[in-house]
């Protein structure tokens, strides 16, 4: 099965790599596309490449087609529990998830899945009397292809009358316990030998495969993965609102709740608080230093202008460029803190050489700004194209780097502008 599936996907556009995984029961297929590629338009040709394969067995369920792999590390978990006055199975509830919350979190945008571990699903039992079967000449493939058969709605065709066309159809899909025990297996002798001659049928759950539990309390647990190239903040903000609507609302009226166990964001926030500190501390270092050695409160505040004005500056930039301030940005940033004032430095000091040759404010202010403005320039670009370049690499460096290089390239572009123009007004 899967070498027919490979066959179909193997021509997708813009595909880079194909690697697939077999097993006793199921299979996996992960597909690797170029950079760039939009994930709602792969999902779409994936879903037709696999739709003209026409070789899957009876038995086998319809593929599931996920972006960001199986191995995507969840950004979420939650566990199922309950409220006072419930007086059903939390283990029993997986069908109730399955139909009513998973399908509530996957419309979530930038959410990839969400996923269902623990629990019992219910199924149909047919618990085989084997005197019965052997009585009747009935064997077990039989009564397993009567079941198959028989559940099954077919097409019936079409007819027309007058200006309209009707299409016609045979249900047979089983509703009830009573369905299942109806059907005919075989006729022995003209007489028809009905499932209920042979075996017991009973709506039951299925064997535990997993067990999960809470405070000593056997439940189920739900995970959410993300799109990859989705923010995971702004996913994480629109899955607690989901959450509250849904224990507010279905689950409150079946006396469930669910929990969040695991949240991603809180360590993301806590880095780039973390980050955030850096950066006020590298601040007030650098403008310690200047004092040090300026040994003047008013020319070390008129520096340190560059600071404040190239970070706000660098901010707009990356709005401007489609960029988040993120973990990675922040830390351009506290890298560019200590060089933003480099250029305003030299400019400053030679004003002040010029104001000491005799020179009015203005004079000076003029001379000395476009007297270094040249080196100044140059020192710039220098650090500009070390940084640039990798905002342009497609490959994962550079879509991880890239926030550093726009940071720092817009910080230190931004404190020639202030060394030029603000430090000599």
């Amino acid at each position: 099965i899967t070498d027919v599936q490979e066959d179909e996907l193997k021509n997708l556009e813009g595909l880079e790599e194909i690697t697939s995984e077999s097993q006793d029961g199921s299979a996996y297929i992960n597909l690797m596309f170029e950079i760039g590629t939009d994930t709602d338009e792969a999902l779409l040709r994936v879903s037709n490449k696999l739709d003209q394969v026409k070789q899957y067995p009876t038995n086998i369920e319809k593929p599931v087609i996920k972006s960001g792999g199986r191995r995507e590390k969840a950004i979420a978990w939650m566990i199922l529990g309950s409220l006072d006055g419930y007086e059903g199975v939390l283990k029993h509830e997986f069908d109730f998830l399955d139909e009513y919350v998973t399908p509530r979190l996957e419309r979530i945008s930038g959410v990839a899945s969400a996923n269902i571990y623990g629990g019992q699903e219910r199924e149909v039992q047919v618990i085989v009397d084997s005197d019965s079967l052997a009585a009747r000449k009935v064997t077990i493939p039989e009564l397993m292809r009567a079941l198959d058969i028989e559940n099954k709605n077919i097409s019936a065709g079409n007819f027309d009358e007058g200006k309209r066309r009707y299409i016609a159809r045979t249900v047979g899909e089983y509703k009830s316990i009573e369905d299942v025990t109806k059907v005919i297996v075989k006729r022995v002798d003209g007489i028809p030998v009905m499932v209920s001659d042979i075996a017991e049928v009973s709506l039951g759950y299925e064997d535990v495969g997993m067990i999960v539990r809470n405070k000593g309390v056997t439940t189920i647990v739900m995970n959410a993965v993300r799109e990859p190239g989705s923010n995971v903040l702004t996913v994480m903000k629109k899955l607690r609102e989901a959450l509250d609507e849904l224990n507010s609302g279905i689950l409150k009226e079946k006396r469930l709740k669910i929990e969040q166990a695991y949240d991603e964001t809180r360590y993301i926030y806590s880095a780039i608080n973390l980050v955030r500190k850096n950066i006020y501390v590298g601040g007030a270092l650098a403008i310690g230093v200047l004092l040090v050695f300026l040994r003047n409160f008013a020319s070390t505040i008129i520096v340190a202008m560059a600071i404040p004005i190239s970070v706000i500056g660098t901010f707009l930039v990356m709005t401007l460029f489609g960029r988040n301030i993120n973990v990675v940005s922040l830390a351009g940033l506290s890298f560019a803190v200590g060089m933003v004032v480099d250029n305003s430095i030299v400019v400053f000091e030679n004003i002040f050489r010029h104001l000491e040759m005799g020179k009015t404010r203005a004079e000076a202010a003029y001379d000395g700004a476009v007297e270094v403005w040249g080196a100044v320039l140059a020192s710039t670009l220098t650090t500009v194209a070390v940084f640039l370049p990798i905002v342009f690499v497609q490959e994962e460096a550079g879509q991880l780097f890239r926030d550093i290089a726009i940071a720092i390239s817009s910080a230190v572009l931004l404190s020639l502008v202030v060394s030029i123009t603000g430090i000599p007004m």
